[in-house]
């Protein structure tokens, strides 16, 4: 059981590893493609980053709340936990270094990526608590096909005909705009909004469904766990064809697809861990056991080394990368990249010296 926990952690290391490495260029002018999202439909490998964190942060609750009670102390624990990460993401939405928070209240992003792991942290462990597995499946089936028929067939106020593309008449966007209004990542749609939060708890939940599976894996049933994938490929890969593959909304074909490609990579791993004992990825699984805070740590900083002048024209990101890594030898998108994992490498060390020196950050 521990090396299949183990096994999370490296998944949950390296998918935070990934996230700051694409969180943090040299420039956002010069970035190889597979470092960013596509612009609308499709998916590349940042894609995959997010719903792999609340894939695995399904598979967390399943290992942790399964033999839980469902008393008031474990109810108050899901809510002040949730409501921890929701505060988290306010705080780096609102934080503006030698100013008052209130000045861009107006403006201030509600939504974000640590607020949606808490909602949909706080309603995967309620659902877990009370419904058993057939349930959990039902429920998530029922969540993407009905979003999957509301955002293509319900006609909007007054008569507008439905999209999935970037527009005014995309509900989801719709639906943020009339309720967020200015308080959204951009000025038309915020990736992380109130909608498509509805799916993203299936990807939670798939998560929870794939430890269920995990926790009762004989090391030759693995190939049980490649079916999983296969079949979460497959079926989110045929939607595609009706329902475009997209982060911004979080398709069904979305969650579909990320969670086959989370199934898979998390199977390699438990074969190369747990089936052929080696000794693989412990570097990522230090940083997996402090995920959240490393995460948080790595928002704040970047977010201070940008507000944070150097002379007139220039900030200590920019100081930084145009001193340590511009030469004439290098492509930009090159220099880019050694800065991103720069960073990546030093919170990685960080990661270590807090699993050496038994330091574990529970948000």
């Amino acid at each position: 059981m521990k090396k299949r926990i183990e096994s999370v952690d490296i998944l949950r290391g390296f998918t935070i590893v990934a996230m700051i490495l694409v969180n943090t260029p040299g420039t956002w002018s010069q970035v190889y493609a597979p470092l960013l999202h596509a612009e609308w439909h499709g998916l590349t490998p940042t894609d995959l980053i997010f719903p792999f964190f609340l894939f695995i942060a399904g598979i967390s609750i399943f290992y942790a709340y399964r033999n839980k009670p469902k008393s008031r102390s474990t109810y108050k624990k899901i809510v002040i936990r949730s409501l921890k990460l929701v505060g988290l993401g306010l705080f780096l939405n609102a934080f503006l270094p030698y100013m008052p928070f209130i000045k861009d209240l107006e403006t201030l992003r509600f939504l974000g990526v640590l607020q949606r792991i808490g909602i949909v942290f706080f309603i995967a462990a309620i659902m877990f608590l009370n419904c058993n597995w057939r349930t959990l499946l039902g429920i998530s089936v029922f969540i993407l096909v009905g979003y999957w028929l509301f955002l293509g067939f319900v006609p909007l106020p007054d008569g507008l005909s439905p999209t999935f593309d970037r527009a005014p008449n995309n509900w989801a966007n719709y639906i943020d705009l009339n309720i967020l209004g200015k308080h959204m990542w951009q000025p038309d749609y915020d990736p992380e909004g109130i909608l498509s939060t509805l799916p993203s708890i299936v990807s939670c939940l798939f998560g929870v469904l794939v430890g269920r599976v995990l926790s009762g894996l004989h090391k030759s049933n693995i190939g049980f766990l490649f079916a999983i994938s296969g079949a979460f490929l497959l079926t989110g890969y045929v939607l595609n064809i009706w329902f475009p593959i997209n982060k911004a909304i979080w398709s069904s074909s979305f969650v579909l697809v990320t969670s086959g490609w989370g199934t898979l990579i998390l199977a390699v791993i438990y074969y190369l861990t747990d089936v052929k004992n080696l000794k693989f990825g412990a570097v990522f699984k230090y940083v997996g056991m402090n995920a959240i805070t490393i995460y948080f740590l790595s928002s704040f900083i970047s977010k201070c080394f940008y507000m944070t002048k150097v002379g007139e024209n220039s900030n200590i990101h920019s100081y930084l990368f145009n001193t340590i890594f511009v030469h004439d030898f290098l492509s930009a998108k090159m220099s880019s990249l050694l800065y991103g994992l720069a960073v990546v490498l030093f919170y990685m060390i960080l990661g270590y010296v807090l699993f050496r020196r038994k330091i574990f950050i529970k948000v």
